[in-house]
């Protein structure tokens, strides 16, 4: 596909990045000379340097002609005039990054008024992701598929429990056939394991299960659970904003730490029920005396992802039993680990994600294209989500018989509502929603795509 990317910046980068290895024709637009120079230095993509609203620039770029551009760069109003003129001059898909709360409550309007396709919000997505979190603290991540009913959740396997050093094979009656243990990642690398593969502590596991049986779930993997009444937010972004007014919609107790005294006025005027705090979240001084050791959870939010880091090891070591550490630059998580720094969020990566998903899906004229994508295992595996074509092949056969590709997973089916942990002997039908596990490099895009051969043969 002809993708244009105007912005180059953290999600713009990572997208090209994204894109390029997917074998697109990527050309990208940045009014920045430099940061232009620095990409056609990494990789082999088209570039051109310029306001990526302007006709002049986007025709240069080839917009007449393209299949998708994807406004990303720091100006929503840049964004949404890119997305008009890009539509008007012959693009045939428009996707703008809108981050403004003012903007986002307009969104179906400027969506129809700008003919823009996708529309996304890093800080309402990462507020939302964030939010879902603390409803389950023990998880580190949770995913969703199937309109909400079917979900992968990770989680770290603790040091004593009904999981710790045990074949996945004796585990069968613990699952019950609700759950699937679909990976599994120790020291670096990721699994996806066998029925003789022995659980360590400190494993990351990722398991699909139906929404409903989470708590199930937990209880029978001995897990604690965590009732979350008291949240402490450090930064008062608009992703802390989002994050505040579910959280007390909710009916929690929020508290809001940010260094910046007008900031901290509009917080008082936007969430009059959060408790707003004015002072350097930074100091571990402030916090202890505005309580972090009695929080339930601790959330950082600053714009600074070492800040973010060293927040959370500090609310670890007095004790908080729940901390989400939002990160751009996830290099820094393996200096660290997850036993200490709890669940992550990456604003960068739920956005490019939501993307690649869109582009791949833009890419297939056919049915059964991919609905759904989220990473697990720090990228290097996808979890997919499609609906069994009705020309589908295969359908009526158990699973054990079907084609797949080698560590190719089918980790969950929703039929009629209801949701089935698959085994060899459990069939798909045209209509299933279901979950795909597979190597990022393989870059899925159909269902017809997890068989050995394209088109679902033999």
């Amino acid at each position: 596909m002809n993708i244009i990317v105007v912005g180059n910046g953290k999600i713009g980068e990572l997208l090209v990045q994204q894109l390029s290895k997917e074998g697109h024709d990527v050309v990208v637009v940045d009014s920045n000379a430099a940061r232009i120079r620095s990409l056609e230095e990494k990789l082999d993509v088209s570039t051109v340097v310029g306001n990526g609203a302007s006709i002049e620039i986007l025709r240069e770029a080839g917009a007449e002609n393209g299949d998708i551009l994807i406004a990303v760069s720091n100006s929503d109003e840049v964004n949404l005039l890119t997305a008009l003129v890009a539509k008007k001059l012959g693009c045939e898909y428009t996707v703008a990054r809108v981050r403004s709360p003012e903007y986002d409550r307009e969104m179906n309007l400027l969506k129809t008024s700008f003919g823009i396709n996708l529309s996304v919000n890093p800080e309402k997505t990462c507020a939302k992701e964030i939010f879902r979190l603390l409803q389950f603290p023990s998880f580190l991540t949770r995913n969703s598929f199937a309109g909400g009913r079917a979900e992968m959740v990770e989680l770290i396997v603790p040091e004593e429990g009904k999981l710790t050093d045990r074949k996945l094979m004796d585990l069968a009656p613990l699952l019950d056939k609700k759950a699937l243990i679909c990976t599994i990642e120790r020291g670096g690398e990721v699994l996806v394991p066998s029925g003789s593969t022995e659980l360590r502590a400190g494993d990351k596991l990722a398991v699909a299960a139906a929404t409903a049986d989470l708590p199930f779930l937990l209880r029978r993997f001995g897990i604690p659970t965590l009732d979350v009444k008291q949240v402490m937010i450090v930064g008062g972004s608009a992703t802390a904003r989002y994050l505040a007014t579910d959280l007390i919609n909710a009916g929690l107790a929020v508290t809001i730490v940010e260094s910046d005294r007008e900031k901290c006025k509009a917080l008082e005027d936007l969430l009059p029920k959060a408790s707003i705090i004015h002072g350097d979240g930074s100091l571990q001084h402030l916090l202890a005396e505005e309580g972090i050791a009695n929080m339930d959870a601790v959330v950082p939010l600053t714009g600074i992802d070492e800040e973010n880091i060293l927040i959370s090891l500090y609310a670890h070591s007095v004790g908080t039993k729940k901390t989400i550490t939002k990160v751009n630059r996830t290099e820094y998580l393996n200096l660290f680990g997850q036993e200490h720094l709890g669940a992550v969020v990456s604003p960068k990566s739920l956005t490019a994600n939501e993307i690649t998903r869109y582009t791949r899906a833009a890419s297939q004229s056919r049915e059964g294209s991919v609905e759904t994508l989220h990473t697990i295992g720090g990228g290097a595996i996808e979890a997919l989500g499609f609906t069994v074509p009705e020309e589908a092949s295969f359908v009526n056969k158990p699973i054990m018989e079907l084609p797949l590709k080698p560590s190719t997973l089918i980790a969950s089916i929703v039929r009629n509502q209801k949701v089935i942990i698959p085994g060899g002997q459990d069939c798909l039908m045209r209509g299933d929603s279901i979950v795909v596990i597979a190597s990022a490099d393989r870059m899925i895009s159909n269902f017809t795509d997890i068989f050995r051969e394209r088109g679902g043969e033999a």
